[in-house]
């Protein structure tokens, strides 16, 4: 009690357990970016089971995506107002109890709502934590490598959860890649008094409805584009949800304008680099995503590897991230800055998306995976953690929990919308080459790699945000 009082009290005295906290944060943000793509190895077992097709398949990573994006400015305005420990064990109360609804789903509706209630519990955990992050770390020198940890745990959750959503569904079932949350979950709750001070609190308002006005305007819009390679982009639907959506998003801004104690300030864009720094994660997310997304079923699809064998062709993509996010990207923050990290991150991140757009329909994985993988990682290393930086650093102490749900905001929102054209884009072409007179096998092949290449176009779109609108900030 004596050190949470003295750490709320005293920023210059270092919280004493300020490093079982980080390792607590970490395993939290692991958990919640592994939701997002340990389901990848398991689809074609999902599908199989539970009748889904081959496009209705993204709304097992959507369902989560949409509300986790949705939700997030929500979770971090309760962070502010109510304490960042308090909302991050209701995050870990919710994404466990979803967790065990999507373990036994019986149908594809069951499993959705599953996963869209843990992106609920993930939205309010994952600005929670990075609020929680930056406050235990006072030390610029302990922050950076601090962020090495936090963003490795982020990059690592993601291409872990390929790996082990492929043991899993192999010595298992696909179940269990969603009730393995539970033990976690528990064991996160278990702790979190202990490790975490509470925070401070303010009076204020929930804009309840701002959030739902924000995640039903997504919802629409991930729905219109999905649909939309099936209906037609000009048809009465398309059109008529992607206008709806625009609209609800006016509103949301026309009303955020007019509250006195708004879900977003407007305000909070006059803050350097955090337009410019989310617009560039939303186009991270949109790049990274589909790579592994399209990734895990050319392995399935075209390879014909196994759930397990896919996952291990990963496991070199993972274990490089974490290697690189903690022993080299804060070293190379504190030296050359973010701009230029992120800058040669995107780069070298598109270079690997333009490498597996050309892999051909019978590629082997030490020639056309590995080489491309390694590559994807090394840009994801030196781009995450300066990009949540840049999107961060000028922000005041009291925004912090506003800054980090934008951050995540953006992250999770370019993944949703970023997966969903590029899966139309995709299946457009599959479908287009079909009609041709094209194999499956080879239809299949070349939607996949147009889909590598949108996303690297996306990276190169970036680069030029980057050097155009983010500048570098003396702290």
């Amino acid at each position: 009690m004596n050190t949470q009082t003295i750490e709320q009290k005293d920023k210059t005295i270092p919280y004493p357990k300020r490093w079982a906290a980080l390792f607590l944060l970490c395993m939290a943000q692991f958990i919640v970016i592994m939701d997002t793509s340990i389901i990848g190895v398991a689809l074609p077992a999902i599908k199989a089971d539970l009748g889904y097709s081959q496009s209705s398949l993204q709304w097992i990573f959507n369902a989560y995506v949409i509300l986790f994006g949705g939700f997030l400015l929500l979770g971090g305005r309760l962070s502010d107002l109510l304490g960042a420990r308090r909302v991050f064990m209701w995050g870990f109360g919710i994404l466990t109890v979803a967790s065990f609804l999507a373990g036994i789903a019986w149908s594809e509706l069951a499993l959705n709502i599953g996963r869209g209630l843990q992106g609920l519990g993930s939205a309010l955990i994952a600005p929670a934590a990075l609020t929680l992050v930056m406050s235990k770390f006072t030390d610029p020198k302990e922050l950076n490598r601090a962020f090495g940890f936090w963003g490795a745990a982020a990059a690592a959750g993601g291409s872990a959860g390929v790996f082990l959503g492929g043991v899993i569904t192999e010595w298992l079932s696909w179940h269990w890649i969603f009730l393995i949350n539970i033990p976690a979950g528990l064991i996160v709750l278990l702790f979190s008094k202990r490790l975490l001070f509470k925070g401070s609190t303010k009076k204020g308002k929930i804009d309840l409805a701002g959030a739902i006005l924000a995640s039903t305007a997504l919802v629409l819009m991930v729905y219109a584009i999905v649909s939309a390679e099936h209906i037609g982009w000009s048809s009465v639907q398309t059109v008529l949800l992607l206008g709806i959506s625009i609209l609800l998003f006016i509103v949301f801004i026309m009303l955020q304008k007019n509250k006195s104690e708004p879900l977003v300030p407007m305000s909070i864009f006059k803050v350097p680099n955090l337009s410019a720094g989310n617009l560039m994660m939303s186009l991270l997310a949109a790049a990274w995503i589909p790579l592994w997304f399209f990734l895990n079923l050319y392995l399935q699809q075209i390879l014909h590897y196994s759930a397990f064998h896919s996952g291990l062709a990963l496991l070199p993509m993972t274990i490089a991230i974490m290697i690189l996010m903690v022993g080299f990207t804060g070293k190379l923050v504190a030296r050359f800055g973010f701009k230029a990290n992120i800058v040669a991150g995107l780069v070298i991140l598109a270079g690997s998306l333009f490498l597996f757009s050309t892999i051909p329909a019978d590629g082997s994985f030490l020639k056309d995976v590995l080489p491309a993988s390694l590559l994807g990682a090394l840009g994801m290393s030196l781009t995450y953690i300066p990009g949540t930086i840049a999107s961060m650093s000028a922000a005041k102490p009291e925004e912090m929990g506003l800054a980090s749900g934008l951050v995540n905001t953006s992250y999770q929102v370019g993944s949703a919308l970023g997966l969903a054209i590029i899966v139309a884009v995709s299946a457009a072409q599959t479908n287009s080459l079909k009609r041709a007179g094209a194999t499956d096998v080879e239809a299949l092949n070349a939607g996949f790699q147009i889909a590598f290449f949108s996303a690297g176009m996306l990276c190169i779109v970036a680069i030029l945000l980057v050097v155009g609108s983010i500048r570098t900030i003396k702290q």
